[in-house]
């Protein structure tokens, strides 16, 4: 049970990875390339590039050479699993920016340009922010400064988006002698800006932890059926029922936001008649969750 738990646990987590690197780079292809509006990160440099040299070299394949190289950097530093998850990340990326700009031509098929650009930015950025969100919580990303905000937040107490944020300031700024506008630069910094915000809430959303305390007469067949289909750790605490005066066993049950579900499914259909506590909290460390970072 639990080795196909966790085969459906990755195809998913894959999946949703998937998912969020097509979201990053269809905000680009979509809205902010064809404004002209140059953002950060790898995409960001692919981008002055693209416009550097008339728009002969796509972005999909200058960012799969920065990201080549890059990727050394992270495997040799977060691991060989976020290697594989790195390499998966960068070749999907890159993938979809060809397929979006050079096969599909999305650029032309929406027609950005009847678009206000301030829009554009507030639209791309968001975009872009859940998109990469979502693969960072699944533990993917699609290369580039995402590795340095990794690297960083794998030993600092400092938010992946803060870190972005501070290196796209810079590749931002430089946009201004590619365009010589102002005003690009100012919709770049307001893309900046909605993406940072837009990555944070997502992966802290996805890192919300609750507490769920289970009070039933079937506390075996629950502990059980969690640890071996959720695979989550339950704790057995020994409590005393004033009304009942009788001793009772409760179950305390600490687990992230997607497993909240299932947790619950197994616990009506073990015992409909159990009394449930469920409460967030605000921070969970220790082994399957968070790392304690002083």
């Amino acid at each position: 049970m639990n080795i196909v738990h966790s085969k459906k646990k990755t195809i998913m987590s894959y999946v949703l990875i998937t998912l969020g690197i097509f979201m990053y780079t269809f905000a680009w292809s979509a809205f902010l390339i064809p404004s002209q509006i140059i953002g950060g990160g790898v995409s960001g440099i692919s981008s002055i590039i693209f416009f550097i040299t008339g728009e002969k070299i796509p972005v999909g394949i200058t960012s799969l050479v920065i990201n080549t190289l890059l990727f050394l950097v992270a495997l040799k530093v977060l691991g060989a699993k976020f290697g594989l998850n790195t390499i998966y990340g960068i070749l999907v990326s890159s993938g979809f920016f060809i397929l979006l700009q050079q096969v599909i031509g999305i650029q032309n098929l929406l027609d950005i340009t009847k678009f206000d650009p301030f829009m554009c930015a507030i639209i791309g950025g968001g975009l872009a922010g859940a998109g990469i969100g979502l693969a960072f919580s699944m533990g993917g990303n699609s290369g580039g400064t995402d590795i340095i905000a990794l690297i960083l937040n794998k030993y600092y107490n400092i938010s992946p988006g803060k870190v972005i944020m501070y290196l796209d300031i810079v590749i931002i700024g430089c946009s201004f002698f590619v365009s010589g506008s102002i005003e690009n630069v100012v919709y770049g910094y307001v893309q900046m800006g909605v993406m940072t915000y837009a990555l944070d809430l997502v992966i802290d959303g996805s890192k919300q932890s609750y507490q769920i305390m289970v009070f039933s007469q079937y506390t075996k067949d629950i502990a059980d059926r969690i640890g071996n289909e959720v695979g989550r750790g339950v704790t057995l605490l020994n409590g005393w029922g004033w009304f009942s005066k009788s001793d009772q066993k409760v179950l305390l049950v600490i687990a992230r936001k997607v497993d909240k579900q299932t947790i619950m499914e197994i616990i009506q259909s073990s015992d409909p008649k159990a009394f449930i506590s469920v409460a967030k909290v605000q921070g969970v460390y220790g082994k399957n969750f968070e790392k304690l970072k002083l």
